[in-house]
């Protein structure tokens, strides 16, 4: 949770950041040999592997064993560690290996269209860009109890429940929602549910008690799996303040599988998923208190709220957003790249 992270972590704070990542591109060889032990074992039809920086395993592993390699891309990790984390010191060696990792794929899986465009830019044919956004477990969030009920659960039946899941950051915007539930445009019965823990808790919870809001936002701190869905299902609008241009947030595909009134930016890469109006408010990140303006909005009218809620639940099933579908998808291109690597 953004802790120590053991012997790791100590050894990268020491060494200098060139040859740590030296170190990384070297851990390639490492794993090869282990994959390569593990395939010669499990003998398998096709190499799927989510994309690391400096890891070159599974594009390895397909030239030794000439079987068809799925490369599931996240983030543009070379531009990433270039702005966060104290930058790159070898940039010109992290761009070679994201370079050779994404062309050494029979098809690179970026979660969203606008990482396509990164991916793209490194010459890597269309036809063998995939778009596959992050998705949903249905099972999993059929569970959950209705809004009305987890409400009861967690003590907040007569409250508005804003929510937010996941690991907090500053970046995240968080503390806006705070600011503007001490003001005045923020009806008194809003209650902040922050499900899960981060670095920028204690900032928080502070900005909270300065405030006199310390009865109206909850921390859950880490909750198991298996619990998050009761959590969500009690919210009364979701929120996504702030997002990274071009991820696939997972907590905004559970924010739709339970119908949840989302408040998010509209960026171009939610507006894949998200249109305004219909499954979501958006709002402008660029101009200055659009987001507290949206928050207004959605608690001052149910029912907008319910519109979106509807426009939410259906949004799942329209674009498959579920890991089945996911699944289903990686098997049909393997099955492609099998056909076409097959000899003649």
């Amino acid at each position: 949770m953004g802790a120590d992270m053991g012997w790791v972590h100590r050894l990268k704070e020491r060494l200098p950041k060139a040859l740590y990542e030296l170190m990384e591109l070297a851990y390639s060889w490492i794993a090869y040999r282990k994959l390569l032990a593990a395939a010669r074992e499990f003998q398998p039809d096709v190499i799927y592997e989510r994309y690391n920086l400096y890891l070159l395993s599974g594009a390895m592993l397909k030239r030794k064993l000439k079987i068809p390699f799925l490369l599931e891309v996240n983030a543009p990790l070379v531009f990433e560690r270039s702005q966060h984390s104290g930058g790159l010191s070898l940039r010109g060696l992290a761009k070679w290996a994201e370079r050779r990792a994404w062309r050494s794929a029979d098809f690179v899986l970026p979660v969203t269209n606008v990482l396509a465009e990164h991916v793209a830019a490194y010459d890597v044919p269309a036809e063998r860009i995939q778009v596959i956004p992050n998705g949903i477990n249905k099972a999993h969030f059929a569970i959950a109890p209705a809004a009305a009920q987890a409400k009861a659960d967690l003590g907040l039946s007569d409250k508005l429940v804003l929510g937010f899941t996941g690991f907090v950051r500053d970046w995240h915007g968080v503390d806006r929602v705070i600011n503007w539930m001490a003001s005045a445009a923020a009806p008194r019965h809003v209650h902040l549910l922050m499900v899960g823990d981060g670095p920028e808790r204690a900032a928080l919870e502070a900005q909270a008690s300065r405030l006199g809001l310390s009865e109206r936002v909850r921390f859950t701190g880490v909750v198991h799996r298996d619990e998050v869905p009761s959590y969500v299902a009690a919210f009364d609008i979701a929120l996504q303040p702030a997002v990274v241009p071009y991820a696939s947030p997972l907590k905004l595909m559970e924010y739709l599988a339970l119908g949840k009134a989302v408040i998010a930016p509209n960026s171009p890469n939610l507006r894949e998923v998200l249109t305004d109006g219909t499954n979501a408010w958006l709002f402008d990140a660029s101009e200055p208190l659009k987001f507290e303006a949206g928050l207004s909005s959605l608690c001052n009218d149910a029912e907008l709220r319910h519109k979106l809620e509807a426009g939410a639940l259906a949004t799942i099933d329209r674009l498959e957003l579920t890991w089945l579908s996911n699944a289903k998808r990686v098997v049909a291109l393997a099955q492609r790249s099998a056909v076409a690597d097959a000899p003649i």
